[in-house]
């Protein structure tokens, strides 16, 4: 099986046919490539994905998101010795529908190449926070 980087079509029907309007917080697993390929051809993947993040921040600024914490691995604890991901971000959303309209927009898939050029593998996992909004 070839990594995973982007939702399936199923994943992303669910997600735009769901009438859940509460706020959300995406959970995002990412392993870098060592080196970038495509447009940012020359960086590391991590260096490539930081400019995915300085690209997109209008995006998510523009539909009410929000970055809540963005943290570098060091050591697993639990689990494989080898660290899975190379970086976890918590994103939040005003809604599944916010999120929708952030990565349908022409100039975030633009730079969306950014990230398909850094990243090797990843995982978004739509949560809520528990006890609470976010």
């Amino acid at each position: 099986m070839s990594p995973v980087i982007d939702p399936t079509p199923e994943q992303f029907r669910a997600l735009a046919e769901s009438d859940d309007e509460s706020p959300i917080v995406m959970v995002n697993l990412v392993r870098f490539k060592e080196r970038a390929t495509g447009i940012d051809e020359g960086m590391s993947g991590a260096e490539a994905y930081a400019t995915y993040g300085q690209k997109i921040a209008p995006y998510l600024a523009q539909v009410g998101g929000e970055l809540l914490q963005a943290v570098t691995t060091e050591e697993s604890v639990v689990g494989p010795e080898r660290a899975e991901w190379d970086m976890v971000l918590l994103v939040r959303y005003p809604s599944r529908k916010a999120f929708l309209a952030m990565v349908s927009d022409p100039g975030y898939q633009r730079e969306h190449e950014h990230r398909a050029a850094g990243v090797e593998e990843a995982r978004l996992i739509l949560s809520k926070p528990v006890g609470g909004p976010a």
